[in-house]
């Protein structure tokens, strides 16, 4: 029997003292040893670096603590702690990251790395919140329409069919080629994922490697999830996420086609 593969999941966190859910966590590491949570403090202003410096204090094979003393924004949160991630001694076969409030729940890992696992030209699974029957997709009604709002305009600014960008739920196949989307700062905050999807396409239409942008990316349908109370994101974030948009498309180009190497 072969043995399971290595999981890194990096959990950016900003102001999550009150709703960190430290008993799910704990749980989930307990059942599942191939999973390693990083936890990165964006410069919270409340007790969440004590909160987690406790969790590692208890768990520290299993639960590590990147603390950033000021704010940096949730994208350069994630882009350093993937970088973290990315350089730790221990070898990992894939590294992700994961929203605190666990809106998708941990249990969806699994299936992340069945994804990946079953075929080798996927690098990159992103969690795709897809109201299906037998499934349970929890979300706010206008959040819901302003967000498929916002996925007709990703994929016009990508040239790429993407049912949901922003589910913070996403695990990478570990590699040079992915390593590098982290390379450098992000360009925007909100809207980092797809800066991320628009890096790939430019990474794969200037190096040599295998299969298009498309089969490199798989959109799994979750199978549960739900609106958190407390959530940062406010609707008026959207309006915000369309400037952003304008400001990746600029740099990419359609579809990512007008950045080089050198640029992501």
């Amino acid at each position: 029997m072969s043995e399971p593969s290595q999981i890194t999941i990096v959990v950016p966190c900003y102001n999550e003292a009150q709703r960190l859910d430290v008993t799910r966590y704990q749980e989930f590491a307990a059942a599942h040893p191939e999973v390693r949570f990083l936890f990165v403090n964006d410069g919270s202003g409340d007790d969440t670096l004590r909160v987690l410096s406790d969790l590692h204090t208890r768990a520290p094979h299993c639960m590590e603590v990147l603390d950033l003393e000021q704010n940096e924004g949730k994208a350069e949160a994630v882009r350093r702690g993937m970088l973290h991630a990315f350089e730790a001694q221990t070898p990992r076969d894939f590294i992700g990251f994961w929203d605190a409030d666990l809106a998708t729940p941990l249990d969806e890992i699994p299936r992340f790395v069945s994804a990946l696992e079953a075929n080798p030209k996927r690098d990159i699974c992103f969690g795709s919140r897809v109201r299906l029957l037998g499934r349970s997709i929890d979300r706010n009604a206008l959040r819901h329409y302003l967000g498929r709002l916002f996925a007709t305009v990703a994929s016009f600014v990508l040239d790429l069919a993407v049912y949901d960008t922003q589910c913070g739920a996403k695990l990478f196949r570990v590699g040079a080629q992915t390593r590098s989307l982290f390379a450098t700062p992000f360009c925007v905050n909100w809207t980092f994922d797809v800066e991320l999807i628009a890096r790939l396409q430019a990474q794969t239409a200037t190096r040599s490697h295998s299969g298009d942008a498309n089969a490199r990316i798989y959109e799994l349908p979750l199978n549960r999830w739900h609106d958190v109370a407390g959530s940062k994101v406010r609707p008026t974030d959207f309006f915000k996420a369309f400037f952003e948009m304008l400001r990746v498309y600029q740099k990419y180009g359609r579809g990512g086609r007008r950045a080089r190497v050198g640029q992501v």
